[in-house]
Order: structure tokens, then sequence, then C-alpha cells
């Protein structure tokens, strides 16, 4: 029997999920409520080591539901936490050039400079993991490896969690004002010192219109899963393993919420494109170029093999990449208990 649970973290990231429903519909906080259970953002905290959370999971009776990087890192670093969800909702992942740079295809790349970021204070660099991984993809497709251009670091020496996420108009802006750190290698793009960057989602769409860049490709886009596999695809749901072995019934609570939030996105598309730009904290139309217009149907939180495969090919290129202290076995993380328990509770289709 699961024990009284006094207090449940969360935390997202600026992305389309379940979780981010259901937290702005307040359904989380209403069903932990009826059981006497608090419900706080880590990310908002005042205190820096809660924030890190977001990061290295470290606080206990916390969820996470985001980019997978930070999730695979904490796994591979010992962390005791569990997958209870994966969800892959596709989203564009472009290599941006300027228009008169003379690089039209993935093969022009080849000998130009490629910018990327460098987070110096991160625990983990998700945002140079996932552009590298953006690179590396587009390259092998025509028979490039990532030697075959010029990597350009841009050092951003702020932390990822030095302020608290704001709350502006019911959209949660994280990492509060960060100088020099959102997107240095496009600043570095717009200067002509490299050629190309790699940048993803609704920011991503938004910002090559702004500039009037080229998009050399999308992976995003491409049919084969493997190849779209990234920070963002799949998402990991998870928990640590304090809040499984000793609040069962809130790990099963937490993915009901979740699932509940995912079959009203399904009949609710326009107001899920609202939902979801103020999760990214974009407009409707850029969540709409970032995501496809079925972007509402694309929530779909679940355990699938494909997502499985997914996950463990990307945690094996960021072993590669020397991302992770230690190797990632994503079938052994993996915690179908809750899912199932959930999963057994949703309503039968009449």
């Amino acid at each position: 029997m699961s024990k009284h649970l006094d207090t449940l973290w969360y935390t997202r990231c600026p992305v389309p999920t379940g979780l981010g429903i259901a937290l702005q519909q307040g359904w989380l906080e209403q069903a932990f409520r009826a059981q006497s259970t608090g419900v706080k953002s880590l990310r908002e905290s005042d205190d820096q080591a809660v924030r890190e959370s977001h990061f290295d999971h470290t606080l206990q009776n916390s969820v996470r539901h985001g980019g997978n990087i930070p999730a695979i890192w904490a796994r591979a670093a010992g962390r005791e936490t569990r997958v209870i969800g994966l969800s892959w909702a596709d989203e564009t992942q472009r290599i941006l050039t300027l228009p008169g740079s003379g690089i039209r295809t993935v093969r022009d790349l080849k000998g130009r400079r490629f910018g990327l970021p460098k987070w110096v204070k991160a625990q983990i660099d998700f945002a140079r993991a996932q552009a590298i991984r953006g690179l590396e993809n587009a390259l092998r497709l025509e028979g490039l490896e990532v030697s075959d251009v010029e990597l350009v670091d841009f050092v951003i020496e702020n932390g990822q969690s030095e302020a608290p996420a704001e709350r502006v108009a019911g959209t949660n802006v994280f990492g509060g004002n960060r100088r020099g750190g959102q997107a240095a290698e496009l600043v570095g793009l717009l200067r002509g010192e490299v050629d190309a960057i790699f940048l993803k989602g609704a920011s991503a769409a938004h910002l090559a219109q702004l500039f009037g860049l080229h998009t050399v490709i999308d992976t995003g886009i491409h049919p084969e899963p493997l190849v779209r596999a990234n920070n963002g695809t799949p998402r990991t749901l998870t928990v640590d393993a304090h809040l499984i072995d000793n609040h069962f019934e809130a790990a099963v609570e937490i993915v009901s919420q979740v699932l509940k939030a995912e079959a009203w996105a399904h009949v609710n598309p326009d107001d899920t494109r609202r939902f979801l730009a103020r999760e990214s904290n974009s407009s409707e139309y850029w969540v709409n170029a970032a995501y496809g217009g079925d972007a509402h149907l694309r929530l779909n939180t679940s355990l699938s093999e494909a997502n499985i495969a997914g996950l463990q090919d990307f945690s094996d290129f960021l072993l590669r990449w020397k991302f992770l202290p230690a190797a990632v076995d994503v079938r052994a993380w993996v915690d179908a208990r809750p899912f199932e328990a959930a999963l057994a509770r949703q309503p039968k289709a009449a």
C-alpha cells in the first residue's frame, strides 16, 4: 500500500507534453489535492539546488516530462530513476544557413564552419548534444561524418538554472533572463563567424523566418524514425525510484493525468494549439509550423517498442560522443507497472 505523499515536485520542458497540459488544466493539482498532497514546480523554486533537479533528478518524489538528454544523463550518472512513459511528438529539426552562404544541400556543408553552443557550467550540455546529433544524422544521409565539417564553439558562461522560471500570463519563461545564452550560435551565424547551425522546435521555425535563413535539411520530417530521434524524440516521463517504491499510487496517478490530457487534446485541436503555444512560449502559428497541423494527435505517451528503440539508439549516440559517464540500458530503466495500471483504469470505448 502506498504511503501518504506530502509533496509532489514536477518539472517539464517548454515543449509539447501531456504533463504540461494536465498542469495547465489544473488536473494534476486537483487529483493530488484530493489525496492531501501538495504539487509544486521545482523550476519556480527559489533554491537553485531544487531547480537543478530538472537536469540531474536528485529531488525526491519528483516527476519530469521533457527532453530526454538530462534524464538519460542522470540515469547514467547513477540516479535511481524510472521511465514510466515515452512520448514521441515529432518537431522541426533544422540545419540553417544564411541565404548567401552557397550551402544549399547537406553535401555543401563539407569543409564549412558549423556553430555549436558550449555551456561550460552545465552538468549536461543538452543543447550541444542535440545539435551534434542533428548534424551527424544529416551528414550521414549523404555519406559524410561530423569530422568533415569544422566545429566552432560558442562558449556560454551562465548556468542553466541560475534563475527561477517566471510565470507571465500563464506562460512559463524557463531560465529567467539569462544573458547571452539562448542562441549564441545564431548570433555567430548572423555575424558571419560560422556557416551553419542547428535549431529545433517552434523557435527554430520562427527564427528561420525572422532572419530569412535557408533550411538545408529538416531531419525532423525524415521518414526514418532513428534519423528523427533526438532530445525531444522521444520525450521521457520519469520519476525517482523512491516515488514508485513508496508512493506507487502517485506514479499511477501521474500517468493517468497525462493520458487524460492527451485524450482531451485529440478532440480539442484548437485549444491544444493554444496550450502548446503557452508551453513553448511561442504562438499558435509557430506551433503549427514546428509540430504540424496534427500536433494535437501527436501527444501519445506509451512504452512502445519503437519509442524504446529510439531512446536506446539516442542513448548510444550520447555515450559514443562522451556526453554520458556510462552506458544506459533503456529496457532495464523502464518500469511499466504504473503505465499498465493507469491504462487499465482508462474508460473503455463504447
